[in-house]
């Protein structure tokens, strides 16, 4: 929808164009814009204003379907079927884990290989990880502990949190990594729960959002993208969603009062990303998982909670999924339901899979032009509001780095 204002922006330039008065009738200047020509001269002038349309509209059906799949990377280094995710396929980034990391300058390498791959595409590549601190650190073995989330929590120092995000973010940002999958938001509500445990920060809302929101602007801080997660919450499952689909007896009021306190915070603080999680909510959506749940996606998060950001989905190769979808299938509800980017961690079989099943449902006519417009224009506006680059790095000063964080926490 274009902003009345920019209505009259526009008006204004077509009258000075074409050498009209410039006084104007209210209403005949809403008549006069309501003219099929005049629309489409008010359609050029706004895509001449914003680049990121302006680059859309010179984008091919490949690269735009490209630009909503992250994947995986095999090994250390480059091989033939990464290279070809990137060159034929255009895939909007990777995640990396500890398979791909044996030491410093390998990992440095590895990035900087995907960069320069890259360059054959227009856009610069998403490059993430999952670096919460605690048991999910892929860069502790290179650059020492960083607490637990829920010693974060009990430690309950907000210039605390905030530095150890800041601290975060410039480890994986000495690497040239560009994304982070962190901060957890879960709350730890129920002790039985196999796989958030002390990767949350708390087990009530009010302390995960305070220091949630902290470690969350840390990161920022460092120029690297925070993805908060497990929207609407993982912490009041009882099943491990890599293993198989989890499913909570909450319906949304419930929701409301704890498990999306936190995102609602977060929100509200700007954040950029959010990772949606592989479980489900039969009060809520009795057939959809939240990954492939237009209710919960689009009705809730974007509409009720009024997230405007980026949405990504949780690794689509795990049981939760696999278990029970195609993931060719399960990609393309995905997208339906609202997600921006699909997440496919591991196997270039399903790299290959996803890509293809959303490229053919929008041949099909199952997914709209307009829906595959909406997210790539998300994902482009937000790598260039970070100001993303495939520009290598040269080094990185590991002992500095390691320093850093050594007197972090010697402070507690």
């Amino acid at each position: 929808m274009i902003k009345p204002s920019l209505f009259v922006s526009i008006l204004l330039s077509i009258i000075l164009l074409t050498g009209c008065s410039t006084k104007v009738d209210e209403d005949e200047g809403k008549n006069n814009l309501s003219q099929p020509k005049d629309e489409k001269l008010a359609e050029d002038i706004i895509i001449d204003e914003d680049p990121i349309l302006t680059e859309m509209k010179n984008m091919t059906l490949d690269e735009k379907i490209g630009q909503m799949v992250m994947a995986g990377v095999v090994g250390h280094q480059l091989d033939d079927n990464t290279i070809e995710l990137i060159e034929k396929y255009k895939v909007s980034g990777f995640i990396l884990f500890e398979r791909n990391i044996k030491d410093s300058d390998g990992l440095l390498h590895l990035i900087n290989s995907l960069k320069e791959a890259n360059r054959v595409n227009n856009t610069p590549l998403f490059i993430s990880i999952d670096e919460e601190g605690g048991r999910v650190s892929r860069l502790q073995k290179l650059l020492g502990k960083i607490p637990s989330s829920r010693k974060i929590g009990k430690i309950d120092d907000e210039e605390f949190s905030y530095a150890v995000g800041n601290t975060i973010g410039k480890r994986v940002k000495g690497y040239g990594i560009n994304m982070n999958f962190a901060p957890v938001l879960d709350i730890d509500s129920n002790p039985q729960n196999p796989v958030i445990g002390d990767r949350a920060f708390g087990s009530n809302e009010a302390v995960v959002s305070k220091h949630g929101i902290k470690v969350m602007k840390g990161i920022k801080s460092t120029g690297v993208i925070p993805v908060v997660k497990h929207f609407p919450g993982h912490g009041d499952t009882l099943i491990d969603s890599h293993d198989s689909l989890p499913a909570v007896d909450k319906d949304l009021n419930q929701l409301l009062e704890l498990e999306l306190v936190p995102f609602k915070a977060a929100i509200n603080n700007d954040t950029d990303a959010i990772m949606i999680a592989h479980i489900k909510y039969n009060k809520i959506d009795l057939e959809n998982p939240a990954t492939l749940s237009p209710v919960i996606i689009t009705d809730i998060l974007r509409k009720q909670l009024n997230f405007n950001g980026l949405i990504i989905t949780d690794d689509m190769t795990m049981g939760a999924i696999i278990e029970t979808y195609h993931i060719g299938e399960a990609a393309v509800k995905s997208v339906k339901a609202g997600s921006d980017i699909v997440l496919v961690c591991h196997e270039y079989e399903n790299w290959t899979t996803v890509i293809n099943y959303l490229k053919d449902a929008v041949k099909k006519g199952e997914i709209t032009p307009e829906r595959i417009n909406e997210s790539v224009y998300r994902i482009l506006k937000l790598k260039n509001k970070y100001m993303l680059t495939d520009k290598p790095i040269s080094n990185i000063n590991i002992n500095e780095i390691i320093n850093h964080t050594s007197e972090l926490l010697k402070q507690y």
